[in-house]
């Protein structure tokens, strides 16, 4: 399943940016803090880390064998997920909300709805599916991980972000990210719809 062989760096690179662009936890700043304080308590940032990456890589390796119970296949999936992936652009750099998150605190804590849907929310796993259908998994892998230890030191140093940062800073962040998943979205639906289309 998994060939060191293919381990890419420039491959790592790309999905790395494109996990962080979806994930978006610059811009979730805000809506993590705005949560810290109606839980009133800490989040604990390993819990929420782990359960998110488990998340993923269960997705990644498994969300295959899901999608053929559900008779679709990859490409189909990369298809319909570069859609939801630009529309995750337009919300970024428009401030729109299209997908709106779960707000009750109450039922809620450092697994959800932080862990997920926030963190390993509908987006980023269609993203890691998409992704499957131009990367090799290996790879996909990697920066799942790298941006475990990117989500754990964003929830670790959640006030310090915010004040290093500035309203202006994380809007700056927010817009520039929803270009480059735009970019991403097209690249996923071209090279992915001409298997489709007969």
């Amino acid at each position: 399943m998994l060939n060191f062989g293919h381990i890419s760096f420039q491959e790592v690179l790309t999905i790395s940016f494109t996990l962080f662009a979806v994930i978006d936890m610059l811009g979730s700043i805000p809506v993590l803090i705005a949560m810290k304080e109606k839980l009133g308590g800490p989040i604990h940032a390993t819990q929420a880390t782990v359960v998110s990456g488990i998340l993923m890589i269960i997705f990644l390796f498994f969300g295959e064998q899901f999608l053929n119970l559900l008779g679709l296949d990859i490409k189909s999936f990369a298809v319909a997920g570069s859609i939801v992936i630009f529309i995750l652009g337009l919300e970024m750099i428009l401030g729109i909300e299209f997908f709106k998150p779960e707000k009750d605190p109450r039922a809620s804590g450092s697994v959800v709805p932080i862990a997920f849907p926030i963190i390993a929310g509908s987006g980023t796993l269609t993203t890691i599916m998409s992704l499957k259908a131009g990367y090799y998994d290996i790879n996909i892998l990697i920066a799942i991980l790298i941006n475990c230890v990117v989500i754990y030191v964003v929830l670790k140093s959640l006030k310090l972000l915010e004040i290093v940062l500035g309203p202006n800073g994380l809007l700056v962040i927010r817009k520039f990210f929803g270009v480059i998943l735009l970019a991403i979205a097209v690249k996923i639906f071209s090279a992915n719809v001409h298997g489709l289309i007969k």
